[in-house]
């Protein structure tokens, strides 16, 4: 923490108007901001049942997994992001490798995926505020009065400096590591529950062979396990976003992507394994059970009380509200600097691309995310109004159509990093392994992991007869296929605005058709 504090001692930045804060954000800041929106406490709170849901005691092999396919698609990934500084993003990367048409569909629908984990996430604040408030106070409000409540504070943020942001990010962060810290030194060191530390868990070929998923849900569901695990890791890439207000843009990506998916990978998998070592070989799989049937509100607390203690079940409980916050308030900042990028490249009205005066946010982006997530809040809540629906439909269906454009816009980056390094701009960087074999092997897996998501999605949900849950993979294929609609429309059109796409550079500036082969002319 202490270099949080010390950058904020630094003096002050200037951005132009329609730009953001250049210089803002140091390696610990950005990987504060990255590192929150995976959650850490939210993600094994939420997603560890998930996934024991389709793995059973084998969860942490599906984390094991999901943390080699991300490290492999983060090779190239780095590799780009030292080439191209952009808050775009995978936008910017996949215009400069494929072209306009398939880098403008991905960049609308990965600012809308992570618009729509901002309100996913508020949803499992609602739920969690409620239920333990209520416990705690007496204080029995419906889950959607609290992600109301959550969104009109993360606006409230959005509107001042990204260091202030950084700041109430990392400290939540650090207390959701302490307190899972806690619990898995607890956990270990009383050798693991009724049959001891479950290391068979870390085997692949446990989650296809797995006796206590068979017997407690009645099948064994890769697709979901690795849905869990995938999850988890949702915001990872988040690095490029904030090229702009870094102080060394390119050394931090680096930096700041492979210490989230490393770093996170291996907590993550200890954590699974604490969780299923706690509750057992049955017991692990049977306390998902129970907690889905409502016998308590997270399987996590139980094992909090048991190893640790009242007061570090209250600290999960607290946490669990503060790091859902965090969270969702990471996808927020980013989806806002995506609506910020389109639109200073004129693909979207020139208002959003506005900052503060003083703060040099982009609050016109920021207003229009709280917009959309209110509405995408406000449907479901019509739709499913009980605290118990903010989990299971806001908090549950919602990532699923989030993390189904995700992968689906990592897969075609990936394809793109190999493009770019083979064309004329980048031969020079080309390397077999990092430009070449890794990105294709990221592709490959990501578009796997698509697929079982899509084929379990009905166990996934919980509810396979729904309407969203048949229908979000045609809506995820069909927004990308109208942005790509929209991309052409603009070539036919509105050539000035066409040959915007992907332009933008934090420390370059625009570029002319062709993307390859021309160096970048002055804005």
């Amino acid at each position: 923490m202490s270099s949080v504090a010390d950058a904020s001692a630094a003096p002050p930045t200037t951005a132009e108007p329609g730009k953001l804060q250049a210089g803002a954000l140091g390696p610990i800041q950005v990987l504060f901001l990255i590192v929150t929106g995976a959650a850490p406490l939210a993600a094994m709170v939420f997603n560890v049942p998930v996934t024991v849901l389709g793995s059973g005691y084998a969860a942490p092999a599906a984390f094991l997994i999901a943390t080699i396919v991300l490290t492999i698609f983060s090779v190239g990934y780095i590799e780009m992001s030292r080439r191209v500084s952009s808050i775009g993003g995978f936008y910017t990367f996949i215009t400069r490798g494929l072209g306009r048409v398939p880098g403008l569909a991905s960049g609308l629908l990965i600012g809308f995926c992570y618009i729509i984990f901002a309100a996913g996430v508020a949803g499992a604040l609602g739920y969690f505020a409620s239920t333990s408030i209520n416990a705690w106070f007496g204080i029995d409000l419906p889950g959607y009065v609290y992600s109301f409540l959550g969104l009109a504070i993360m606006a409230a943020f959005a509107f001042f400096d990204i260091e202030l942001t950084a700041k109430v990010l990392g400290t939540a962060l650090v207390a959701e590591v302490l307190s899972l810290t806690i619990l898995g030194i607890c956990v270990l060191f009383a050798g693991g529950g009724p049959d001891g530390v479950v290391l068979s868990g870390l085997s692949p070929a446990a989650l296809f062979d797995n006796d206590s998923a068979i017997q407690v849900f009645g099948s064994a569901a890769v697709g979901i396990a690795l849905f869990g695990a995938f999850w988890s890791w949702v915001g990872f890439e988040m690095a490029p976003n904030y090229a702009e207000e870094s102080k060394d843009p390119k050394r931090i990506a680096k930096v700041a992507t492979y210490g989230s998916v490393i770093g996170l990978g291996l907590f993550y998998i200890l954590m699974s394994l604490v969780f299923v070592s706690g509750w057992g070989k049955m017991g692990a799989a049977q306390a998902v059970a129970d907690q889905f049937a409502g016998k308590y509100d997270s399987a996590w607390y139980p094992l909090a009380d048991h190893f640790g203690g009242g007061w570090l079940k209250f600290m999960f409980e607290l946490l669990m509200i503060t790091s859902s916050f965090a969270c969702s308030m990471a996808f927020f900042n980013t989806g806002a600097r995506y609506i910020f990028s389109l639109s200073r490249e004129g693909i979207l009205p020139a208002a959003f691309s506005k900052t503060h005066e003083k703060h040099h946010s982009p609050v016109n982006a920021a207003l229009a995310v709280t917009v959309i997530v209110a509405l995408w809040i406000g449907a479901f809540t019509i739709s499913y109004p009980s605290t118990l629906d903010s989990l299971l439909k806001l908090a549950t269906w919602t990532p699923l159509m989030g993390v189904l454009g995700i992968l689906g816009v990592q897969a075609v980056c990936s394809f793109a990093v190999i493009a770019y390094f083979l064309s004329d701009e980048a031969k020079d960087g080309f390397h077999p392994w990092k430009t070449l074999i890794a990105p294709l092997l990221g592709g490959v897996g990501q578009i796997g992991a698509m697929y079982l998501l899509v084929a379990n999605r009905g166990g996934l949900g919980g509810a396979a007869d729904a309407g969203f849950i048949k229908l979000f993979p045609w809506i995820v294929a069909i927004m990308f296929l109208g942005g790509m609609a929209y991309a052409a429309y603009l070539r036919m059109n509105k050539p000035d605005a066409y040959g915007q796409i992907g332009a933008f550079e934090a420390d370059e500036p625009m570029i002319e058709e062709p993307l390859h082969g021309t160096r970048h002319a002055s804005a």
